[in-house]
């Protein structure tokens, strides 16, 4: 028998048997991992079991290669944050469905995890949560390999008048050295840098790392509608 204890994040849960739900949860030291619960279908266990709940989780199996199953206690739900407004609840949706999407199954990414626990404890502050979100997606790529390098011009190796990314490279390129290739590169929204933004701004900054989403990570099954969703509020007049 197999068996460990770790903190994770529910991703997902959808009915499995009689009563039972099969759950999938981003763990600290355990990465993308799914297993059975049993009783997770009931009215009792479902509120625990919604996505971007924080949850005590102890996984069995007899091999390895095994779904295994699951048992919860649940730490602490972020139900209201999602639900009082349409950012709080599109953020959640986008976080959990690109998890899902881009994370290799049981690969551990602990620093990931952290930081995917301090946005969504941010979740309820609608000021600040855009750009967190945006961080999160730069550290996001850098976890899985295609970070951006935007500190210098990957042309003439100089730190200013940055304007653009190469969607080749990920690096930066200057706005002088960018000459008659501008219009093929990807804008250098100043908050890609660290900079706060307004939601405007950073839903065209997402437009950059939504790009490099696609090419490495989402694949032939296309862009993740949840986060297309969070990037036309963010965009929109009403954001709340």
């Amino acid at each position: 028998m197999i068996e460990w204890r770790d903190e994770g994040i529910c991703l997902s849960a959808r009915a499995h048997g009689e009563g039972s739900a099969i759950v999938e949860a981003f763990t600290l030291a355990h990465g993308r991992h799914a297993g059975v619960v049993r009783g997770g279908a009931s009215r009792k266990m479902q509120p625990h079991l919604q996505p971007g709940a924080q949850l005590d989780l102890q996984w069995k199996a007899r091999l390895e290669s095994h779904i295994g199953a699951f048992t919860v206690e649940p730490i602490r739900s972020r139900a209201a944050q999602a639900m009082a407004s349409r950012l709080g609840l599109a953020g959640l949706s986008a976080v959990a469905e690109v998890l899902h999407r881009v994370l290799p199954e049981r690969d551990p990414h602990p620093r990931l995890f952290k930081a995917t626990v301090s946005l969504l404890d941010h979740l309820g502050e609608p000021d600040i949560w855009p750009v967190l979100y945006l961080r999160w997606e730069v550290l996001l790529l850098e976890e899985l390999g295609f970070g951006l390098d935007l500190s210098t011009c990957a042309v003439n190796g100089r730190a200013n008048d940055l304007a653009f990314v190469s969607p080749k490279t990920g690096r930066a390129v200057s706005r002088g050295a960018a000459g008659e290739w501008a219009e093929r590169l990807l804008p250098l929204v100043p908050c890609l840098r660290g900079e706060d933004g307004t939601p405007a701004e950073v839903a065209e900054a997402l437009g950059v790392t939504g790009f490099f989403l696609t090419k490495h990570c989402f694949g032939e099954s296309g862009k993740a509608e949840t986060r297309e969703r969070l990037i036309a509020i963010l965009a929109g007049p009403e954001r709340l």
